[in-house]
Formats: C-alpha cells, structure tokens, sequence
C-alpha cells in the first residue's frame, strides 16, 4: 500500500511564512548550509553534512519524496526540515529536524513535528497493510539535554523522554590500558572482505539492544560510507578456528569537529560482541587498540556514546577503561 505526501499534509505556508516541499538532490548545499548555520548557534555535539544527506536521498527504503520536508523563504533559502526515517518491520520511526535560529519562536517547529507525525502515521498504515507490521505508530526524536528549547517543544506535544545516554571522554594523554586478546582470537584492521561478516555480527549483537533494528545491506552500506568513516582506525576481531567474527570496532573521525570543539577526538560509531563471545575481554582489547590507533593518528581523546540502561554493563567497562561522562542526551517518545 503506497502512501504519500499530499498538500494537505503539509505546513501552512502563510502561517509560517515558507513554502514547503520533499527535498530533492538540488537541494543538498541548501540542505547542508541550514544545518550548518543551526550547529553554529546551538552546538550539538555532532550533525549532518552534506555526505549525510546524501544518502538521505539515496535511501529506497525511506523515500525523499515522503520522508522528507524543507521550508524555504521567499529567496529559496532553507529555514527548516524535518525527515523521518523507518523501517518497514519496525516498531518505531525516528524524526529528525531543525529551524533557522533566525527563524525560530515562530510555531515552525511546531509545524514540522506535526508533518512528522502524520508522515508516521501513513507510513505504519502502509506498512502493517503490506503484512509488515502490526505494531502501533510510535515516533521517538532524540536531543541534547543542552538544548532545553527542543525539550519544550516535545514536552509540548506530548512526549515524554524514555532514555537516557552519556557521551564519554578518555584523554589519550593518560598511559593507555593494555588488553591483549586470549588465545585464538586475532584482530584485523576492517577492510572489505570483513563489511558484510560485521553487519550479520552487529545483527546480532545488538539484537538484545534497546531500540536497536537490524541492518540490512542498504543501511550498514550507509554507516560504512558515512563521510567520517575511518576504516583504517575500526578492527574487527576474528575466531580463528571458525573463521567468524567475535567482536568489532568502527570509528570515525570529524575534523570540522575537531576544529569546532578545540581537540581531535576518534569516535566509536558501533562497538559489538556476539553473544557467544561475551566474557573473554574482547571489548576491552577493541577499545584498547582504537586508543593506540588514535594516538597514533595524532588524536587527543577517544570518545563514544552509551545507553544509561545498557544491559550488557556496558557503562562500567568504560569506566573502567577510563572514559567519563561529559554530556548528556535523551530519546523522546510518543504514541500516535
């Protein structure tokens, strides 16, 4: 069952004094440069770049046409998008959006979130029509806890914060731990061969995960390519008797974030072990060597983020390989 965005749906262009429509691949600089000017004034710690939103409109299963909205000024420049992203079994659809700081405290956020819910809407109708689905439309935004105005705003319309996650630091100036891996595992840097071995072992590491969905090929192609994408800094560990991957390591590396943020930090995008593996150290070893590959590469500070509430005691290890809390975010949700 198709759904679409029909003039209805949209904004009210008179009352929030932009015109509004799906982005397109015209759109991209324009894109970018709201996005951009946002950061600017309210500095999240990361955010899109154009490479991002490229494959925003590469994306078949979220379709630009109808998972996409951009309001535009009289002069053709963008002052606010919203997008939301889902999965065709999922449980879940995630909103993402910003407003122009010169354009903001107008009810434009207001209007965005609205589109967001009704695109949401249509697209679980779509898909439990299809056989896909039969859960209840269920829209989750996740913010900084810095950002009080986009807590308002979904306070506002009823959503209420479900979760909680630490952004961590470690100083790469500190001595770095030493965890060598047991006998019978070997860590290999990521290359190629290793991409697909890694989602299905992501799949399935993550599958006890809070709010985690599996990836399939389009979407871990996408985290792959993902501009930031370091490969040369991210290992994978290996059973050598199975020839199966146990454990991995991306990372990336931003430097307009570095320059921004005053130091240059190596990011772990997604750390993972199979269940089967759990218990024999091979977190510790992965975030050990990311530490000597980032120090290697120049970097100040190891970083990553983690779930308040991981089950797999994930807040202790890093605390106990001496990352701390610096900031704070929260994932929104509400029923629709």
């Amino acid at each position: 069952m198709p759904f679409e965005t029909s003039s209805q749906d949209l904004p009210d262009d008179i009352a929030t004094g932009l015109s509004w429509r799906p982005a397109t691949m015209d759109d991209l600089d324009n894109w970018a440069g709201l996005i951009a000017r946002t950061a600017a004034a309210e500095h999240p710690v990361w955010y899109e770049k154009r490479g991002d939103l490229l494959h925003v409109m590469e994306s078949t299963k979220n379709p630009a046409e109808t998972s996409t909205l951009l309001g535009l000024d009289s002069d053709g420049v963008a002052r606010a998008y919203g997008r939301i992203v889902k999965n065709p079994e999922g449980d879940k659809a995630t909103g993402m959006a910003c407003v122009d700081p010169e354009w903001q405290q107008r009810g434009i956020g207001s209007a965005v979130l609205v589109w967001q819910e009704g695109q949401v809407r249509s697209r679980f109708q779509a898909d439990a029509a299809a056989g896909h689905t039969t859960a209840p439309p269920r829209l989750r935004i996740q913010t900084e806890e810095q950002h009080e105005h986009q807590a308002t705003l979904l306070m506002g319309h009823g959503y209420g914060a479900v979760r909680w996650f630490n952004e961590m630091h470690r100083p790469l100036s500190r001595e770095l731990p030493q965890a060598p891996l047991s006998a019978g595992l070997e860590l290999r840097t990521l290359d190629p061969s290793l991409f697909e071995p890694v989602r299905l072992a992501h799949n399935d590491a993550f599958r006890d995960h809070w709010g985690s969905e599996p990836r399939d090929e389009e979407s871990w192609r996408f985290t792959l390519e993902e501009p930031t994408a370091r490969h040369d800094l991210s290992a994978v560990v290996i059973d050598s008797a199975a020839g199966e991957v146990a454990g991995y390591q991306l990372t990336s590396f931003d430097p307009d974030s570095a320059a921004e943020r005053g130091f240059a930090e190596g990011y772990t995008e997604l750390l993972g072990v199979r269940r089967a593996y759990r218990g024999r150290g091979i977190a510790q070893a992965l975030l050990a060597d990311a530490m000597q590959r980032y120090a290697s590469a120049g970097m100040e500070v190891a970083s990553l983020d983690v779930d308040s509430a991981n089950p797999t005691g994930a807040l202790e290890l890093y605390l106990g390989m001496g990352y701390a809390p610096v900031n704070r975010s929260m994932t929104w949700e509400k029923m629709l």
